[in-house]
């Protein structure tokens, strides 16, 4: 299969629109039309992660932290960046990155890193602005599983963990086809009244042109009638999630809980360590500005990968804060990776980089 094909199935998971202003998700380096010999899964894309690809014969790299921030004036050798560009385009080995995308769609790092911590009824810490958009769609009754069907494979009707969502409504319409007209239903010149159901869906924006594509296709009438309103309520994608312990425990156990989950070697904390911890909330990565936010939504303790001093003696009486460290709370996007690639393509050559470590030691 070509490597455009792995990056799509990752791309329908986490759209590229989902990712932050200042981010560079996607692809890096490299030709995406060539055939792929299989990927290779990392949070960073390093020289030993480069050379670990030429070594396997493998031609995509696909990683969580982009390869570049910012671009290029020369590629001498004189830095790592510099190296691995010129590394992969020798080798036509691909280099993707799926970041702040990853970060913010529903199921994305913050829930995986939640479900390893025993988080439940987890929902969005800071959900985006709403980038969603409804179709209504008048049908003849007969014809609404069809059409229905064909708007939901289009990628509409997904509320968070429910798919095939819709609002339908029966009702009659009314139309008079003219000359020059090919009505599939009435005759012309004569005005013609029809048993219809109005159906009611919801998607991405970023999906507006695949699922009118596919409700004009399915549709029955030459000339079908519909609505697109764009929507302005709060999506459920975003940073971080918010969720709850199925058993409460002290912060100590909590924190040694955690550190045992993620591996972690050592777990700066501060806050009540008697304090009994029901509601737990984080964000995967950088997260200190959202401490607030986490308070403000009854928070028992709040984690995420990079929190300085002033973040602790800050807030320390009035939520118990952790840093968990940047790279394991994100250590579990190359199981997202994996998991969406194997689902699609369960044939696929997919490995773990053996390279990929933590940059960060504990003495």
């Amino acid at each position: 299969m070509k490597i455009s094909e792995i990056l799509q199935a990752i791309e329908e998971y986490a759209p590229l629109h989902l990712q932050e202003q200042w981010d560079n998700a996607g692809v890096q380096v490299g030709d995406v039309s060539h055939e792929a010999t299989g990927a290779l899964l990392c949070v960073d894309v390093t020289e030993a992660i480069i050379n670990e690809a030429v070594e396997r014969g493998i031609n995509l790299v696909i990683s969580h932290h982009p390869l570049l921030f910012r671009g290029l004036k020369r590629i001498t050798g004189n830095s790592a960046v510099e190296r691995i560009v010129a590394t992969a385009l020798k080798h036509d080995i691909v280099v993707y990155s799926a970041h702040t995308n990853m970060d913010s769609t529903l199921g994305g790092v913050s829930w995986a890193t939640g479900r390893i911590v025993g988080l439940t009824h987890m929902r969005t810490l800071v959900p985006q602005p709403a980038q969603t958009m409804k179709l209504s769609v008048f049908v003849p009754v007969a014809n609404s599983r069809t059409v229905s069907e064909a708007i939901w494979a289009a990628g509409a009707g997904q509320m968070g963990n429910y798919d095939q969502c819709a609002y339908m409504v029966d009702g009659r319409g009314t139309f008079r086809p003219l000359d020059g007209a090919h009505p599939a239903i009435g005759e012309i010149g004569s005005n013609h009244t029809e048993n219809e159901t109005r159906i009611e869906v919801v998607f991405p924006a970023s999906k507006c042109a695949r699922v009118v594509q596919a409700m004009l296709a399915a549709h029955p009438y030459e000339e079908p009638a519909f609505d697109l309103v764009r929507l302005e309520n709060m999506a459920a994608t975003g940073l971080g999630v918010i969720g709850e312990l199925e058993t409460p425990m002290s912060a100590t156990d909590y924190i040694a809980f955690v550190k045992k989950s993620l591996s972690i070697g050592a777990i700066p904390y501060v806050g009540d360590a008697t304090r009994v911890i029901r509601r737990v909330a984080l964000c995967g990565g950088a997260g200190a500005e959202f401490i607030g936010t986490a308070i403000a939504q009854g928070a028992d303790l709040y984690m995420c990968g990079d929190l300085k001093y002033h973040d602790f003696t800050t807030h320390c009486d009035r939520i118990v804060l952790a840093n968990i460290g940047h790279y394991e709370s994100e250590q579990c996007t190359k199981g997202i990776f994996y998991d969406i690639i194997q689902k699609k393509f369960p044939n696929f050559a997919t490995y773990y980089a053996d390279q990929d470590k933590n940059p960060i030691s504990y003495g």
